[in-house]
């Protein structure tokens, strides 16, 4: 889905930002307490989640770099309401005893190997800030950026948040999971708004969202899975793609 009119903003981004040398580092995550060509996803193996051996993992959120939320005009159809109790619910994750943030340190590829601003390594060095230094900016359209997890796991829990300082809301955002590096065989879809299938991906019945510092929680049903391939296509600022912090909550795969 692409923009087709005046959405209120609050800015937007700018893509002359000079890069800092790094980031204010948030703390270390608690950890106790393309689909098929045809656009459709193979079935994957799902674990299941034991029963009574559940324990609360809290992520530490950065702070919020924006305060309240502007009005859409109509022109993003598909744009969920505000749920308080949504946030709420995403503040403390019931997930496996031993789950943890897989993604943190590994290597991150892209359908844009030279981002215009920031390093393919922020998305996955732990630290979900809003500022500047802190993003990565991929070119105009749809692009994606995938995370190699280095061995199957059993995934719980995926937090992402894409560029939050200002107000935004991204296109065609699609979470995908698969023990294949192409994509092309075993793609399970864990998250998808693209409501028209404007991006080829498949027509997806989630709902697009206003970023915040609290990310988008997306579940992970247990899905085995080595690779995770988050995709994007624009926003309401710009026609860019920006990713601040992808974390991935698993356990190694029984």
């Amino acid at each position: 889905m692409k923009l087709k009119s005046n959405t209120l903003l609050l800015g937007g981004l700018l893509a002359t930002s000079i890069m800092m040398s790094s980031c204010g580092k948030s703390g270390e995550t608690a950890t106790n307490g393309a689909p098929a060509a045809n656009g459709t996803s193979s079935p994957a193996a799902s674990a299941t989640t034991p029963a009574g051996d559940l324990v609360d993992l809290t992520p530490e959120y950065p702070k919020p770099m924006f305060i309240g939320t502007p009005v859409p005009t109509g022109d993003i159809p598909n744009l969920e309401k505000p749920d308080p109790e949504a946030v709420k619910a995403r503040l403390t994750l019931k997930v496996p005893k031993g789950t943890e943030n897989v993604a943190k340190g590994k290597k991150v590829t892209s359908s844009d190997p030279l981002p215009i601003i920031g390093t393919l390594d922020l998305v996955t060095d732990g630290d979900a800030d809003g500022s500047d230094g802190c993003y990565v900016e991929l070119a105009p359209g749809a692009q994606w950026v995938q995370i190699d997890l280095e061995k199957e796991y059993d995934i719980w829990k995926i937090l992402a948040w894409h560029f939050h300082k200002q107000t935004s809301i991204y296109f065609d955002v699609n979470v995908q999971v698969s023990n294949d590096p192409e994509f092309k065989t075993g793609v399970t879809t864990l998250y998808n708004n693209d409501h028209d299938d404007s991006s080829k991906l498949g027509k997806g019945e989630d709902k697009a969202y206003v970023e915040t510092n609290h990310g988008r929680l997306i579940d992970g049903k247990g899905t085995k899975a080595r690779y995770v391939r988050l995709s994007s296509n624009g926003n309401t600022a710009n026609e860019m793609n920006h990713y601040i912090e992808v974390q991935v909550y698993g356990t190694p795969a029984k």
